[in-house]
């Protein structure tokens, strides 16, 4: 990607697009996206959100964030299979090799499994451009192994990318990226004359910095997740829109959060407009829609 002072598509305000309508003639497609990760206990991590990280091993914030492997995305498994709906799960590849059998259950669940970096406690962009392409190349090399299926969307750990990782991710064969989070509707990115599509992320309907670093209730997140769904709802009768919930085992998975999960799934559900898809469904859809900007 060219080093420029805005993003390498156009800017196109919603209101002055084509029409994108999604299969059924929904409204809305919702993606629903767990966020699988490992944080190995060699590297130190901050006890509290706006705290220094500390030396390793950092027993107990480490043991919160493994808290979600062990229990909380069986817990958000359960739900969603309860459901009837499939997740789209961003994947450090190293949990392939601490956790295969969170993968084997996705696997038989249908998920799709997006590039996550190995691990999340690496970022892109603290990697030289040569370290860069081997991390992407070994996380995807890591998930098809386990899996069965490479990935063909990505989201950076902590949604980094550097001046290179476009490039990469379309050297590879990815077809969508979701570190953007820039847009209610999928567009797409034009990196040396090659394509790949941007599918709408969501950094508000997060549980991370809702919960983590805002200190938001459960009862607030769930009221968020019903409000930016009818908002979109309603803006989708005319033009489609995506709606991402994006979510932490660590943090939705615990018993007391995870009934307010299930309760805004059931209220989306309980609306006949709606396609529930995974990253890959949305980003090829929109390739053949017509709609591309």
């Amino acid at each position: 990607m060219e080093i420029s002072d805005y993003g390498p598509f156009p800017y196109v305000p919603i209101n002055q697009r084509p029409k994108l309508t999604w299969p059924g003639n929904a409204r809305v497609a919702v993606w629903v996206i767990p966020n699988i990760e490992f944080f190995p206990l060699t590297h130190g991590l901050a006890g509290h959100a706006f705290e220094a990280k500390g030396k390793a091993p950092t027993v107990r914030p480490w043991g919160q964030r493994d808290y979600g492997n062990r229990v909380g995305i069986w817990r958000i498994m359960d739900v969603m299979s309860k459901l009837g709906i499939r997740a789209s799960a961003t994947l450090n590849s190293d949990v392939c090799l601490h956790h295969p059998q969170i993968v084997k259950a996705g696997v038989e669940l249908g998920w799709e499994f997006l590039g996550h970096n190995e691990t999340n406690t690496r970022r892109l962009t603290e990697m030289d451009p040569e370290t860069e392409l081997k991390t992407i190349r070994n996380c995807v090399a890591q998930i098809a192994e386990t899996a069965g299926t490479r990935p063909v969307g990505w989201l950076g750990a902590a949604l980094a990318e550097t001046w290179h990782t476009l490039d990469y991710l379309i050297d590879e064969g990815f077809e969508y990226v979701a570190d953007w989070v820039n847009d209610d509707q999928p567009y797409m990115m034009t990196v040396n004359d090659r394509k790949i599509v941007s599918v709408p992320y969501s950094y508000e309907v997060n549980d991370s910095p809702f919960i983590y670093y805002r200190n938001g209730s459960i009862d607030d997140f769930e009221a968020l997740i019903r409000k930016q769904f009818d908002v979109l709802y309603e803006e989708g009768a005319q033009n489609g829109r995506v709606m991402a919930i994006c979510l932490h085992p660590f943090i939705i998975g615990v018993p007391h959060r995870i009934k307010g999960l299930e309760s805004a799934l059931k209220y989306i559900k309980s609306h006949d407009q709606v396609w529930f898809a995974t990253g890959s469904e949305i980003a090829r859809h929109y390739v053949q829609s017509g709609a591309c900007i």
